[in-house]
């Protein structure tokens, strides 16, 4: 039974360190597709949006949704979706595009901000982190408390309990 107290922080420790790398990742993908100063015109082909939540008394979550095609320089077709755009740009609307060459071709058409966008990955990085630290910081207290060893720690180390 004390297993479940070991197994489910690890599985959220887990989840959140996934989540972590994941952010990361893209953070760093937008990051060199900005920094590659490689742009293309690009358009809309799709716009739509998704909701969440709304289920009872909770609140509801819209997100927007782009679907974008641009050409790169050697000629290659590059169709993507991007979450989080702008929500004046609909279907047939020209963007600018910033991607980066290579065997995958990383694209975004969300204009540089980089001061933004690093202090919104380092915000969610540090939520992230808390998550993480509660979990090992339950995990430590309960051992201390409820280990195999938790009567000899509080009882001196005579082996009766001081605790009453």
């Amino acid at each position: 039974m004390d297993v479940i107290f070991y197994i489910v922080p690890g599985l959220i420790t887990a989840g959140a360190v996934f989540m972590a790398y994941r952010i990361v990742r893209r953070w760093l993908q937008v990051r060199g597709a900005w920094n590659s100063g490689l742009t293309a015109e690009g358009r809309c082909l799709r716009a739509y949006a998704t909701v969440s939540g709304g289920h009872g008394d909770t609140s509801v979550h819209t997100a927007l949704h782009h679907v974008y095609e641009f050409i790169t320089r050697d000629g290659r077709v590059i169709r993507f979706e991007e979450e989080g755009g702008r929500g004046t740009i609909v279907e047939g609307d020209y963007v600018t595009v910033y991607y980066s060459e290579g065997r995958q071709v990383v694209a975004t058409a969300q204009p540089p901000s980089r001061v933004r966008h690093a202090v919104a990955t380092f915000g969610i990085l540090a939520f992230l982190g808390v998550i993480v630290l509660f979990c090992a910081g339950f995990v430590v207290t309960y051992v201390q408390i409820f280990g195999p060893y938790s009567d000899f720690l509080f009882s001196g180390g005579s082996g009766t309990s001081v605790l009453p």
